[in-house]
């Protein structure tokens, strides 16, 4: 055994990092007595080795690689370039984590002008080695010396139009060798040398052109999406040559030991007669069904159904099997875990506990907590042929179809004829909170992924596209364009928020299904977890799902979403233009019954669980009209004024237009964010959260007389100092108080604050002598941290950070742990150690993603909070967290 080169047979321990997946699963099978052709494994070592040399093999690689193709050529008997008894090897990349069909693979190595006729001597059929030598030439061409496929693609397809065939293997002895002199003359053409007729040179370019491979477009994409590791490397297989191709026994396929669209427990696969593996993947044929073989080949079917449950059980898992048959004799090629949907890898994992072959603790850890989405939202049809016209950021996963509208109005109107609509805008605000309500899925041109519309979106699971850089939007004419397609309101258009594709016309989807095998699994995390798991809900319809989906109480209900629905909008802007504070409480006492049907839906669905009820933040002129609108209304106005003097419903609108753009330019912040929002609010105008406080008193006390038991937990928004805390608190146990006398009840209740900037972490010990709680607002605290504004970070500048490595996360969606966990650790160590009793979660977007949920684990957080959706996959990530 070398350094860079080990032979399958003589690996005894098949570690993935160093053999690649491909290679591990060679040598494994080897040495349980298999049937796998001969070959070795050129090391993901060699790969690192040849990257430091210049991209080149060094002289102590080359001389290993020697002695692996000489040990190949002793045991088949045959010579590598030996004229008469040509020893062929496919050369083929293997990474340590499987990257199917991202990397390079070249079949037939070794066969030249010379022994081309020894392989066709020796298999007696002159007509199988000449179109293995034109399928040599073609992958080796396209692969190591780069010319394009389609060039050869034209010249044989030319042949069989000349000899009326439709199948390569049907072409003449005569057309091929002809081929094969154009297949020559078009490398020199395209390169000005002559094809390799030295086969070590073959092998080199080869093994160089596969670790090359490793750094090609498409890998560099497949491992950012899947979050695989640049400095991984690939190692190679070289590997002696069966052939699918050698006569009419002959065949190739691929098999997975169950469904991995189902979960089924059943073989699953296809096969190709009288082919090689690449014709199956290119789908120039359509192949039978693995079923199909135990008729046609009954022993060789027997065999591979043995072989898939021998290496099932091997590896305690599903195993997607290449194979080829040559003559009747099987082979194996491969073997890795199969890739499966998200609805397979629940059932498998399930059934595998069943079955005894894991326990019920490596199963969680089978299943990443991400995958679980597919699960949760209806999800496109795959199947179906679809014309993507634009991408953008996949923010809410789900798909849809429906009606273009651009306006929240617009929404709510077609809805409620009955329509599917799509609410296409540049942007969304609170003020479109309605129209995202009716709406089916939202797509914006502006915005990331924790904008807005992506985090109501993931709350109320509608499939979400955000930040799509290509959609003009022109509000006037009522269109949008994408590229070249001009599309208008009520036409139809689909995305997919779970990839951000834009999608021509209407799409099939498919509805999700929770099975009895989701639950079981679901009821594994929960046995291991110490994280609870808390909902972000809004609605009484939120809680009820999110308790449906496994959430122990409420983390956070943002009291503004109740403000912005369409009939109280009108008293919500009579509180606000109020000229004086008895104005303002008559408009909030017509608020208040209305609040507190609102407390008392969520309590309801909520019952003997923690419902932690945000008090009133954002900034006031959020729920009044946008200012460059009245400016535009108001110009409108005066326009008609002049031309209609004596309409009295024009003066009357236009006063009333000039008395609302005053008001919201006396509102109007230059940085809203840090501006007069949160407990500032209720400092300026304390009535407003006089009414909220009351408003949750009258609804537990309802529910009290009726036998429930309401748990409601108040939380003071943007607190920065002790002093702040401690007012507010005062102010909302003196209502409580009031409120109790007056319904002679008693509630239990906690007050607590919403940590989300850093001065409020770093004083944490003194506002903890106050509070009963803390929630960390990780959104906030992320921009207050960073300095970054959410919305023009990841419509700016944030893509380039994270594609030039300056940031190796987007911190607004996993946590940034070096600055924004610093600040959660000091809070939770000196609050803590103030009280220990401390209640301590999070509430922001980060309480649905996986490593931010392994953090708050570390830390030992009483629970996190995430969107209802998202509450399986948070227990999921809980479970991974204990058992980590």
């Amino acid at each position: 055994m070398s350094k860079w080169v080990h032979l399958f047979h003589e690996i005894e321990k098949a570690d993935r990092m160093v053999y690649g997946g491909k290679g591990a699963g060679l040598a494994d099978m080897t040495r349980a007595g298999l049937p796998v052709p001969p070959g070795f494994v050129v090391t993901t070592n060699a790969c690192h080795a040849f990257n430091d040399n210049g991209q080149q093999l060094h002289q102590e690689m080359l001389a290993d690689i020697l002695s692996g193709i000489t040990a190949l050529s002793v045991r088949q008997q045959k010579g590598f370039g030996d004229p008469k008894r040509p020893l062929l090897v496919s050369v083929r990349s293997g990474a340590p984590v499987s990257m199917p069909g991202m990397m390079d693979t070249i079949l037939n190595l070794g066969l030249n002008d010379d022994t081309v006729v020894g392989l066709a001597t020796l298999s007696g059929d002159p007509i199988f080695a000449y179109a293995c030598y034109h399928r040599f030439i073609q992958m080796y061409a396209e692969i190591v010396l780069g010319v394009p496929r389609y060039h050869f693609e034209k010249l044989i397809t030319s042949y069989k139009q000349a000899e009326s065939v439709t199948e390569d293997h049907d072409l003449s002895l005569a057309s091929y060798q002809l081929l094969i002199h154009d297949d020559l003359e078009l490398v020199f053409s395209q390169t000005g040398k002559e094809f390799p007729q030295d086969v070590y040179e073959q092998l080199f370019g080869a093994i160089a052109a596969v670790f090359l491979s490793w750094n090609n477009d498409r890998a560099k994409v497949y491992r950012r999406i899947h979050h695989i590791a640049e400095e991984l490397g690939t190692a190679v297989n070289v590997q002696c040559m069966v052939f699918g191709n050698l006569g009419e026994f002959s065949g190739t396929g691929v098999v997975f030991t169950r469904d991995p669209s189902t979960g089924e427990r059943k073989l699953f696969g296809e096969y190709l007669m009288h082919a090689q593996g690449e014709d199956i993947v290119a789908g120039i044929r359509t192949p039978n069904l693995i079923d199909q073989l135990s008729i046609e080949l009954p022993e060789v079917y027997h065999q591979l159904h043995a072989v898939c449950q021998q290496l099932e059980t091997y590896y305690r898992d599903v195993q997607d099997i290449e194979f080829t048959f040559e003559n009747g004799t099987l082979y194996l090629l491969q073997t890795r875990s199969a890739k499966r949907s998200a609805t397979a890898a629940v059932q498998i994992a399930t059934d595998l506990v069943h079955e005894g072959l894991i326990a019920k603790q490596e199963a969680l850890q089978r299943i990443a907590p991400e995958v679980l989405d597919q699960l949760l939202h209806p999800s496109l049809d795959e199947s179906a042929a679809i014309t993507v016209l634009t991408r953008g950021l996949p923010a809410s996963p789900g798909a849809v179809s429906g009606r273009i509208v651009f306006t929240a109005d617009e929404a709510v109107e077609s809805a409620a004829q009955g329509q599917t609509v799509l609410l296409v805008r540049h942007e969304t605000s609170p003020e479109d909170i309605h129209g995202i309500l009716a709406a089916s899925g939202i797509l914006t041109s502006r915005g990331g992924m924790t904008s807005h519309a992506a985090v109501v979106a993931r709350g109320m699971g509608k499939p979400c596209v955000c930040g799509c850089d290509a959609l003009h939007i022109d509000e006037q004419k009522h269109t949008l364009t994408l590229g070249e397609r001009v599309l208008h309101g009520g036409d139809m258009l689909s995305i997919d928020g779970a990839t951000g594709r834009v999608i021509e016309g209407i799409v099939p989807v498919k509805s999700p299904h929770l099975t009895e095998s989701f639950r079981e699994l679901m009821s594994y995390a929960d046995e291991v977890r110490a994280l609870g798991i808390r909902a972000n809900a809004d609605t009484p319809e939120d809680a009820r799902l999110a308790r449906r989906l496994g959430a122990e109480g409420i983390g956070l209900c943002r009291t503004e979403h109740m403000f912005m629905a369409e009939e109280r909008i009108p008293l919500v802007q009579k509180m606000i233009l109020a000229g004086s504070k008895s104005e303002r409480e008559e408009a909030l006492r017509d608020l208040l019954p209305l609040q507190e049907h609102d407390f008392y839906g969520i309590l309801q669905a909520m019952d003997g669980l923690p419902v932690t009820i945000r008090l009133l933040d954002p900034p006031l002129h959020e729920f009044l009209p946008n200012r460059e609108g009245l400016i535009a209304k108001l110009a409108t106005l005066q326009t008609k004024r002049h031309y209609e003097p004596d309409n009295e419903s024009i003066h009357h609108a236009l006063s009333e237009t000039e008395t609302l753009l005053n008001k919201v330019q006396h509102l109007h912040e230059h940085n809203p964010m840090l501006g007069q929002r949160g407990c500032r609010l209720g400092f300026v105008f304390p009535e407003v959260y006089d009414m909220q406080v009351r408003a949750i008193c009258r609804a537990a006390f309802r529910l009290i007389e009726q036998g429930a038991t309401p748990m409601p937990e108040i939380m003071i928004p943007l607190v920065g100092h002790a002093e702040e805390f401690r007012r507010m608190r005062t102010m909302v146990e003196k209502i409580i108080e009031e409120e109790s006398r007056t319904a002679n009840q008693r509630l239990s209740y906690l007050v607590g604050t919403m940590i989300e900037i850093p001065r409020a972490a770093l004083t944490s010990d003194q506002i903890a002598r106050e509070a009963d709680f803390f929630s960390f607002g990780t959104n906030d605290l992320t921009q207050t941290t960073l300095g970054y504004s959410r919305d023009d970070a990841e419509g700016k500048f944030l893509q380039v950070y994270l594609d030039e490595k300056i940031l190796a996360k987007n911190p607004f969606t996993e946590i940034d742990r070096d600055g924004v966990g610093q600040l959660i650790t000091i809070a939770k160590n000196k609050g803590r150690y103030v009280k220990p009793s401390l209640k301590l979660g999070i509430c922001g977007e980060h309480g649905g993603e996986k490593n931010s949920i392994a953090f708050c684990h570390q830390e030992g957080l009483n629970y996190v909070s995430c969107s209802p959706y998202r509450v399986p996959i948070a227990r999921l990530a809980a479970a991974h967290a204990a058992l980590s």
